[in-house]
């Protein structure tokens, strides 16, 4: 009988993405692109299409809000994948091939719809299935993120996520519109889906850790680093969870993570209210600044702003941020005599969403670095749920606001939440958070083994 070891199966096979930090940084970079071409088409290059083609704005509204429930539903989805996973091909990569597989299939299912315009049901129901797949990969990159980036990278890491998701999401809706308007939606759907297949052959080839499976019915084994921490009963995430959000460090980063998306909810919602109502622009005068602002803030955030975050330490650049932040939106409240200056206003725009691109890259980092491998997934969508909801606030807030303050106030009240969080990250302690941690890992390790005893 042959057999065969781990180090036989390293040697004939592309490293690992454990072992080889270029291939860590390629691969994230491709699935975040990945994430961004679905992102990009359904939530702006179809209801674009949908409304030149002179549906209601309750009907793409409804379409919108549909293919939104998958997101809402990311903090249930994360505890599975947590408690479920075939070790043998990794603990996150048989997760993210399922969202990989998922979204192509659905995509192709979406490009059979053969009259879109007048079967919205159907473009919802699919819209729908393509999101679910989208957050479920979106979930399993993060959590692969955590369990296998060394924390000296995962600021560098964050940086070309984001910047990669903010390019297929631009590649996505100036092509897919152009693709709509000149050969029909069918084309559009089937060429993303090749885009995403293409990528869909990088996990395919690499193993999350040497020795592992590629395929099912490949040579391979489970890591042991794995195994070691794999939980196996729901009773142990959600334990595990309370245990490691309550410690005062990762409760802060929630508190704090809440007020900041307050406030950057309340600027969202604010900027394209007061640009057209207040100052007498075109919407697509402000959609067109708004796509410039992101995509020269993803591109920048690519190139310097994981490596500004890594050189210089989390804690000083998100102060620095913020304190820039607050600085712009206190000029942009008390110099009233220039809004009427379409450059003054745009230079504000686009200086404010680097800074909150920065911003994100930096609190992303900082929250993998808060979490617990053993519940990665979990911890990390909580973190993001609880940004998520404050986003929700700050955009409800703003309508609340209005009604009895003008608009260089409504403005000033983004400094109150963003000095809350300035306040304290102040607080933020890695090491006694990474400390407090490997004791709950400690005690986790003791109880099984004298469990097995």
């Amino acid at each position: 009988m042959l057999f065969v070891n781990s180090d036989q199966i390293k040697t004939k096979t592309l490293p690992a993405l454990s072992e080889n930090t270029f291939l860590r940084y390629f691969t994230f970079a491709a699935l975040y692109v990945a994430q961004g071409i679905p992102e990009g088409l359904l939530w702006y290059a179809i209801p674009a299409w949908l409304a030149m083609n002179g549906k209601s704005p309750a009907e793409i509204g409804s379409y919108v809000a549909v293919i939104g429930i998958p997101w809402s539903l990311k903090i249930i989805n994360a505890p599975v994948m947590d408690r479920f996973t075939y070790l043998a091909m990794g603990r996150r990569r048989p997760w993210i091939l399922f969202g990989q597989v998922g979204l192509i299939l659905s995509f192709l299912s979406m490009s059979l719809i053969t009259d879109p315009l007048n079967n919205l049901s159907l473009l919802m129901i699919l819209g729908f299935v393509v999101s679910f797949f989208e957050v479920s990969q979106d979930i399993a990159v993060d959590g692969m993120a955590i369990d296998i980036l060394p924390v000296d990278q995962q600021a560098r890491a964050n940086g070309l996520m984001w910047g990669s998701k903010t390019l297929g999401i631009s590649a996505s809706v100036a092509s897919g519109s152009w693709i709509m308007s000149h050969f029909g939606y069918f084309y559009a759907i089937v060429s993303f889906s090749f885009f995403i297949g293409v990528i869909c052959i990088i996990p395919i080839l690499l193993r999350e850790r040497p020795g592992e499976k590629l395929l099912p019915w490949t040579i391979g084994e489970a890591s042991k680093a794995a195994e070691k921490i794999q939980l196996h009963s729901w009773k142990g995430i959600f334990k595990s969870l309370y245990k490691v959000f309550f410690l005062p460090v990762s409760f802060i980063m929630g508190v704090a993570a809440f007020s900041y998306s307050v406030g950057r909810g309340l600027i969202d919602t604010l900027l394209p209210v007061f640009t057209v109502q207040q100052l007498g622009w075109a919407d697509t005068q402000y959609s067109q600044i708004f796509a410039t602002a992101n995509l020269i803030s993803g591109i920048l955030g690519m190139i310097i702003g994981g490596f500004l975050i890594d050189y210089f330490g989390k804690v000083k650049m998100i102060s620095v941020y913020l304190s820039l932040l607050i600085l712009l939106a206190s000029a942009m409240s008390f110099l009233k005599s220039f809004w009427q200056n379409d450059i003054f206003v745009t230079g504000f725009i686009i200086c404010f969403y680097i800074l909150l691109t920065f911003t994100n890259i930096a609190i992303f980092a900082s929250a993998m670095q808060l979490c617990w491998k053993r519940v990665s997934a979990t911890q990390f969508t909580l973190y993001m749920a609880i940004s998520n909801l404050g986003l929700a606030a700050g955009a409800a807030l703003m309508g609340q606001l209005k009604g009895f303050l003008d608009w260089q106030f409504v403005i000033l009240t983004y400094v109150f939440f963003a000095g809350i969080m300035l306040v304290l990250i102040r607080f933020i302690n890695f090491e006694k958070h990474q400390t407090r941690v490997g004791e709950l890992e400690l005690k986790y390790a003791d109880k099984q083994i004298n469990f097995n005893l």
